[in-house]
């Protein structure tokens, strides 16, 4: 049986960009962690004046979603039991590989501090030959184009409207049969997904009528297909 994929796209999961390294916000945030800029995590509750000198910032600077994101994830039983794999894609376009067997902090400052040293230094642990998590420039089509993908769905609000039960149930179908499903979800505060998404995934699902926190939308997924399996 191969694993269930869930991809967490367009995350606000960045270094602070270039442009606004030399605002004073920035240099504040920075100064207090004893790092530069560069090596911190945008963050739209430290950078938030900073940040409107961006092009979408809305999108960006929320590290704490795929920090819930990932919790919710990689404590299921669906990755316990080994079929489940998460990725990250940033909204600048990096991918985040990341072992099932990682324990990631649950304070939040400390799973700041990993995914700086993330960022910075490419993988972590960084002097390791089979390293926890690990980074790379990709684009979106480039991280799917390198990979077997059996089963493309999106989750979006305007998708068609399936009962969990439902949805559960295909995605586990098609594992059994050996294919690969990849479950897209948009990790960022608001606004709609770039064009590059719609083009690459055309299968969509909605859960419920109105937006969804990411989280809930992760763990709603794992639960329903944990739930067809018969794992929970």
């Amino acid at each position: 049986m191969k694993p269930l994929n869930i991809v967490l796209i367009e995350a606000g999961l960045e270094l602070v960009p270039k442009e606004i390294q030399h605002h004073p916000a920035v240099v504040k945030s920075a100064r207090r962690k004893h790092k530069k800029p560069f090596e911190v995590l945008l963050d739209i509750s430290l950078h938030y004046s900073a940040m409107k000198e961006l092009d979408k910032w809305y999108k960006r600077g929320r590290p704490d979603i795929v920090h819930i994101c990932l919790l919710n994830a990689l404590s299921s039983p669906l990755n316990i039991t080994g079929l489940l794999r998460v990725y990250v894609h940033t909204i600048n376009n990096s991918i985040i590989y990341i072992d099932p067997a990682v324990r990631l902090p649950r304070n939040y400052d400390r799973f700041v501090g990993l995914m700086e040293q993330l960022l910075v230094l490419g993988k972590v642990p960084p002097d390791s030959e089979k390293p926890l998590m690990w980074v790379e420039s990709a684009s979106l089509t480039e991280f799917l184009r390198r990979r077997r993908v059996d089963s493309a769905i999106l989750m979006h609000e305007q998708g068609a409207r399936i009962p969990l039960r439902e949805f559960g149930k295909k995605c586990a179908r098609l594992m059994n049969e050996d294919k690969e499903v990849y479950v897209f979800v948009g990790a960022f505060q608001r606004g709609e997904f770039e064009e590059e998404v719609f083009s690459l995934i055309n299968e969509r699902f909605s859960i419920f009528d109105r937006p969804l926190d990411a989280w809930v939308v992760v763990s709603r997924v794992i639960e329903s297909v944990e739930i067809a399996l018969g794992i929970c």
